[in-house]
């Protein structure tokens, strides 16, 4: 059954990495036995985010590529379906196949947000002990290590992937536990971010919300001269170096959004995560990553933006 499982990389759209981790590698109380009390393996599928989705951020072009194809395209069409496959081969052995997939649009919390989402189209205070901790879910599954910024990193692709899981009664073959080497702290993901959302391997998520939606004028060709008139901290938040609030960041996304959400609630990135860009861009310089390509992804000093 594991090689069925495996042949899922070469169907089309399939998944470039899995990953398997027996569920002894996860603590007694972690939601995945909620989910699914007879969790005996954990089934990790993984996407490569294709660098050319990035290409109009990098440049300052356009932008809607890497939210709808990197972002919404995998998120809501390419891995549930194969995580339905993936369940379906289990289920055709006798086993049980649960697919897992974020819930983009609920959380436990009442005080936070998902910054890839429309802040006012979340349902906030929902019990989510059902919902699994995706990146480190991930790790447990072999397929990397997490970084400084948060982001899993893999030895082909760095911090660009998305994931998704399934869940089994079936006993697998675990895939061997990473071992940590790719981070070796540089930092640039910290640096890189527009918002100076990134403390302690994590991101502030109403930071993070304010500035991936292009809260910092000098990485946003969309942003009006004008813009926040009604803020005396306008050229602070324009900057990234306000600390805002949750009220703040709400505030602030409302009134720079130039460039139109796409389906689902899903926000048009204008950062694109510039934490993982940086860290990939780090990386490849390294000559650390499995998977070449014949030009560098960053090939010219970064364009910056005068902040009035």
């Amino acid at each position: 059954m594991i090689n069925r499982i495996n042949e899922l990389k070469k169907m089309s759209f399939g998944p470039d990495i899995i990953g398997i981790a027996p569920a002894s590698r996860f603590d007694a109380n972690d939601p995945i036995f909620k989910i699914l009390p007879e969790t005996k393996s954990v089934i990790c599928l993984a996407y490569r985010i294709p660098r050319g989705t990035q290409r109009g951020i990098e440049e300052g072009t356009t932008y809607y590529h890497y939210s709808t194809i990197a972002v919404e395209c995998l998120e809501e069409t390419i891995m549930p379906m194969m995580t339905l496959r993936c369940a379906r081969i289990l289920e055709e052995e006798g086993y049980i196949g649960l697919p897992q997939r974020k819930t983009q649009t609920i959380m436990q919390e009442e005080d936070s947000t998902n910054p890839e989402i429309l802040y006012n189209h979340i349902r906030r205070g929902i019990t989510q002990e059902y919902q699994m901790n995706y990146v480190e879910s991930a790790a447990k599954c072999g397929i990397g290590e997490i970084g400084m910024s948060g982001s899993l990193l893999t030895d082909d692709y760095g911090p660009l992937q998305r994931y998704c899981f399934v869940l089994t009664d079936a006993e697998l073959e675990p895939t061997p536990e990473f071992k940590p080497h790719i981070c070796d702290n540089c930092g640039e993901c910290i640096k890189a971010c527009p918002g100076n959302a990134i403390k302690d391997k994590k991101k502030d998520p109403w930071q993070c919300a304010a500035y991936y939606a292009g809260a910092n004028m000098s990485k946003n060709p969309f942003m009006s001269d004008h813009a926040l008139p009604h803020r005396e901290d306008r050229l602070e938040i324009l900057s990234g170096k306000k600390q805002l609030t949750a009220e703040d960041a709400k505030d602030v996304i409302n009134n720079i959004s130039y460039y139109p959400p796409i389906m689902h609630s899903y926000i048009s990135s204008i950062c694109g995560h510039a934490c993982d860009r940086a860290c990939y861009v780090h990386l490849e310089e390294k000559g650390v990553l499995n998977k070449k390509f014949h030009n560098k992804f960053r090939t010219r000093e970064e364009w910056v933006l005068e902040v009035k």
